[in-house]
């Protein structure tokens, strides 16, 4: 227990033999149940887990691959079965620094928090330890899940090391968070129609214990950013149209609006130049002028954006 509040761990783990027993190994003593959700693997996942004698592990096992999103999302409702107040996240290849483990689930446990969540690109290590491409990417997809969740405090979109309350995890629609990959910028985002109080926690960056990824950054950038890009959309029309209306929304709709209606117009008069036609300096203008327009209502849509969330912290 923690701060008198049950505190779980849930191991989403896919062909994690040989690392998943070295992970619960390290789950620290104020842990009073582990779930480790095997995702269909292809090796003895399960059997390492249950080898590690620890009687505070139970073993889900998925019939086929789901993801790690529903793997995780199996961890959250047995968690609630069981009335946990703290469920945490850890992943199974063991790069999450387990030390890190209470100062992550404290201010949750606490009541100061719905959601704590680490950040590894705090520090200055992470651009070191980090494959390159990976935190490049990451960095990507973090300003995109700024933009689609609200979230804007929040950086390192991609960790997965996480605790939530059982209070908030009860009012969320587990069933319709993303069940792959993307899973972790989905939840920001599902967080955010409940105005949950979310803040990231600095953590210690992992890699080179012997962890193996099968995440390839050209195909999975492409997948989360629509994901968001739907993820944003739905999360404007549940927060500032159907349960509270905000006029920021106008803002964002003419800020699109213009900005493509600039930027058509702009790359119709490209064509039309390059083909012989004559450029009025009127339509210059007007395309000029739309893709002002429009850049300042967007920014101002942030703004706006910004101001409602900033409590969320």
């Amino acid at each position: 227990m923690l701060e008198d509040r049950t505190v779980a761990v849930v191991v989403p783990a896919y062909d994690e033999e040989a690392l998943v027993a070295t992970t619960i190994q390290g789950v620290p003593d104020f842990v009073d149940r582990i779930f480790v959700v095997d995702d269909a693997s292809r090796d003895g996942t399960a059997a390492a887990a249950r080898g590690t004698g620890d009687p505070r592990v139970e073993v889900v096992t998925h019939q086929r691959n789901s993801g790690v999103g529903a793997a995780i999302v199996t961890g959250y409702q047995r968690a609630l079965a069981e009335g946990v107040d703290v469920v945490c996240v850890m992943a199974a290849d063991n790069q999450m620094d387990p030390t890190d483990l209470k100062k992550i689930a404290l201010p949750v446990a606490r009541g100061e928090l719905d959601y704590a969540k680490a950040n590894r690109l705090i520090s200055g290590e992470a651009w070191r330890v980090i494959p390159r491409s990976r935190y490049l990417g990451n960095a990507v997809l973090s300003l995109l899940t700024k933009i689609a969740s609200g979230y804007w405090h929040i950086a390192d979109s991609q960790s997965g090391y996480t605790a939530a309350s059982r209070e908030i995890l009860e009012q969320l629609d587990l069933d319709r968070i993303y069940p792959g990959y993307g899973m972790p910028n989905d939840m920001l985002v599902h967080l955010n129609v409940w105005n949950a109080r979310v803040r990231d926690i600095p953590s210690r960056p992992v890699y080179g214990v012997g962890e193996q990824s099968g995440i390839k950054i050209r195909k999975v950038i492409p997948r989360i950013s629509w994901l968001l890009v739907k993820g944003f959309f739905w999360r404007m029309r549940e927060k500032y149209v159907i349960r509270d209306f905000h006029p920021l929304v106008f803002f964002y709709a003419f800020g699109f609006l213009m900005t493509l209606l600039g930027l058509g117009l702009g790359t119709a008069e490209v064509v039309l130049r390059l083909m012989g036609n004559a450029v009025s300096v009127g339509t210059v203008v007007l395309v000029a002028l739309l893709l002002i327009f429009g850049s300042q209502f967007t920014l101002f849509a942030m703004w706006f954006d910004m101001e409602s969330n900033k409590d969320l912290r």
